[in-house]
């Protein structure tokens, strides 16, 4: 269960919520809809239930037995949300297939891969799409867009503005909030990539991800936080579309981030604002230098 092993934890833990409302689970379908996973995800999810004995599970009727304890739940740092999952997976066959307009992306095989129902990649391609990014064709078929250098300089502009808030606001956070464990988890990843930076440094796009997924999620701001789908798309996985001195460049950012992580941790806003504009500086400058002069979208 390597490929889809988060999002079975995940829905693991959603559906032992479940147990606490009702006397009896429904059936497989159901369960399947709720919570947004793959049949055989959640016949996994039940032959665990029925051997921890939270459940008792004779073909269609599946009777609770006991309410969960704290340990029967997965930690939460092995847990990421349905969406976060679904998107890191969208992503990742985009790198794999090179990320070409004209691309094609099937709801069906998709959500196969990743292990959950289509329904919730539907929902996520479909907010996806707002960007333009993505086209809804027949069939449950949608087609990548290309995109153009002026829609990438306009993206850089929201996001600097937008991230410039979310470390201000990070930075502001009081010493027991848990984002600061997290930070410390990441400045951890940090240097021991650095440290293999030579044989690991394909691995930095997806801890890239992560980073700045913390930092935006501190603006407890709806829509900076629901903007960065667009952002992971087109920043943080760029640093594989260009294969140009790709380990240089990764190299040179894994340092700008150990910086932005020290002047987070400083709490101080003035190393906080300096160290956030020069990484995003650098990245706008790595963006643009990827996308050809001039380049239009072409259409699908």
């Amino acid at each position: 269960m390597s490929k889809s092993n988060n999002v079975y934890k995940d829905a693991f833990n959603r559906c032992l919520r479940l147990l606490d409302e009702t006397k009896s689970l429904p059936s497989e379908p159901e369960l399947g809809t709720l919570l947004g996973v793959s049949r055989t995800t959640v016949r996994s999810i039940l032959s665990r239930m029925e051997e921890t004995g939270l459940i008792a599970w004779n073909k269609r009727n599946k009777t609770v037995l006991r309410a969960p304890e704290p340990e029967d739940f997965f930690p939460e740092e092995e847990t990421d949300s349905l969406a976060e999952i679904i998107e890191r997976s969208f992503m990742r066959r985009l790198l794999t297939e090179g990320a070409e307009a004209g691309m094609q992306i099937n709801e069906l095989e998709l959500a196969r891969e990743i292990g959950v129902g289509t329904t919730s990649v539907r929902e996520f391609l479909i907010r996806f799409s707002r960007f333009g990014l993505i086209e809804k064709r027949r069939n449950s078929h949608w087609v990548l867009k290309g995109f153009t250098r002026a829609f990438a300089l306009e993206l850089t502009e929201i996001r600097e503005m937008f991230e410039l808030r979310s470390a201000a606001a990070f930075a502001a956070l009081p010493r027991e909030s848990a984002v600061w464990a997290d930070l410390e988890r990441l400045e951890e990843e940090h240097r021991q990539l650095a440290s293999e930076i030579a044989t690991r440094f394909n691995e930095f796009s997806e801890l890239d991800e992560r980073f700045h997924r913390l930092i935006h999620r501190a603006s407890h701001n709806r829509f900076i936080v629901d903007f960065y789908d667009v952002i992971a798309m087109i920043f943080h996985y760029h640093y594989q579309w260009n294969k140009a001195q790709e380990r240089e460049r990764n190299e040179v950012a894994v340092q700008e981030h150990l910086a932005y992580i020290a002047a987070l941790k400083s709490r101080d806003p003035g190393k906080v604002d300096a160290a956030c504009r020069r990484h995003l500086k650098s990245a706008r400058q790595t963006l643009l230098s990827s996308i050809p002069e001039g380049r239009q979208a072409q259409p699908a």
